[in-house]
């Protein structure tokens, strides 16, 4: 049964498009301890989800959650281990923001039992949704590439040096997709006017390493977005400009063209 923050929106088409991190809900038994609202949404994905709007037009599937990541983190390893061992990140249920601000009251984070409440509630039923629907994409198609949207301030000293290229372009290091696939991709981005780079600061989180098997047919890539290159303000929070976004929008929708081409070969 679908849960009622978890949108799922059925293609034909033979690309799945992610959108794990663009949520601002958080349930009250989760709030509770919380220093404050706008600190728990500070990391979201911000508009994410209508950047890439146009993704049903092409016939995509889109998996949505409308849960803060602050609530649990569904591209995070659900056994709690760094997905970037050495490098500070947040974990599978954020004790603090990318910043380092603490998002819970002192002493009142989440217990472990708590934390495994939340899998079972609302990391496991995100999963089951991509899981399913890879199925049944692959049983009409014999490749399928799952694309998952990610966007991030394009500084956070805490995470990394200077300023992120705008295209962040995540394939875990050439195992989670064709060659060609992360070629076509990067050859889209390098074309454009924004800056790129693959494999860089970013190389694809949980649900693209898990996920992206190119030997059965299941090719995964990630694109983390630096805030710039489609708001016209990384303020907390970032406001939505359908204008300014649109230049962008439009070398995403010929990259989510290109994932289509390749998958059907």
């Amino acid at each position: 049964m679908t849960e009622p923050w978890l949108t799922l929106k059925q293609g034909d088409a033979p690309l799945l498009v992610s959108f794990p991190h663009t949520g601002m809900s958080i349930p009250a038994e989760c709030a509770a301890a919380l220093v404050s609202f706008p600190l728990a949404r500070h990391d979201a994905d911000h508009h994410i989800d209508k950047l890439y709007a146009f993704a049903t037009e092409l016939g995509a599937t889109t998996v949505h959650t409308a849960l803060s990541r602050t609530v649990i983190d569904v591209n995070r390893d659900p056994s709690g281990a760094s997905l970037y061992p050495g490098q500070t990140t947040t974990g599978l249920v954020p004790t603090e923001t990318f910043d380092g601000r603490p998002l819970y009251r002192a002493g009142q984070e989440p217990t472990p039992d708590e934390i495994e409440r939340r899998k079972v509630l609302y990391f496991a039923p995100y999963h089951l949704a991509l899981v399913a629907e890879i199925k049944r994409l692959r049983a009409m198609h014999p490749r399928v590439v799952l694309y998952d949207c990610h966007s991030i301030r394009s500084r956070e000293p805490r995470l990394f040096l200077g300023e992120l290229p705008v295209f962040n372009i995540g394939t875990n290091a050439g195992k989670s997709c064709d060659p060609a696939l992360e070629t076509a991709v990067a050859r889209r981005c390098a074309a454009s006017p924004w800056s790129h780079v693959v494999n860089g600061r970013f190389t694809g989180g949980w649900i693209t390493r898990t996920y992206g098997h190119p030997a059965e047919g299941v090719h995964a890539v990630q694109m983390e977005l630096a805030m710039r290159g489609y708001l016209p303000s990384e303020d907390d929070p970032p406001p939505w400009d359908p204008n300014f976004a649109k230049p962008i929008q439009q070398t995403l929708r010929t990259v989510l063209e290109d994932c289509l081409a390749f998958a059907r070969g």
